[in-house]
């Protein structure tokens, strides 16, 4: 597991597509969480749920992944911006990836949220994350 849990969030995800699982348990971040919330909503995902296993200290978060006709939402996803280099577009440049069916999920001034969001807003800010 990598120290970015935001990386290992969406690998997780994009993994558990490939492979046909139908969910996936990740380690808790504030920023995952609120990630997660964001695929929930544009319905690549179908649960978010929060959780303390037993014997631990630290809360896991259950991610349920969307299915339509027996194929799942997800096709692939991948983390822009690196611990080591960060990718920032201003609102103009925040267009829908592979068509319509791509998401950006941006880190804006305020807060986190989808691409098509931030563009109505006006705010630019950091891409985290693209769905597709």
């Amino acid at each position: 597991m990598s120290t970015d849990r935001l990386s290992n969030m969406v690998s997780s995800i994009k993994n558990a597509s490939m492979a046909k699982k139908n969910a996936v348990e990740i380690p808790y971040s504030i920023e995952c969480e609120k990630v997660a919330q964001i695929l929930k909503k544009r319905g690549f995902l179908n649960e978010v749920k929060l959780f303390k296993p037993e014997k631990s200290h630290e809360k896991m978060i259950h991610l349920g992944l969307s299915e339509v006709d027996g194929a799942y939402v997800v096709t692939d996803a991948r983390r822009v911006s690196k611990p080591g280099r960060r990718i920032y577009k201003g609102y103009k440049e925040l267009k829908p990836s592979w068509g319509r069916f791509g998401l950006l999920v941006v880190s804006t001034p305020k807060g986190i949220m989808d691409s098509v969001e931030a563009r109505k807003k006006k705010l630019g800010g950091e891409v985290l994350c693209e769905i597709f």
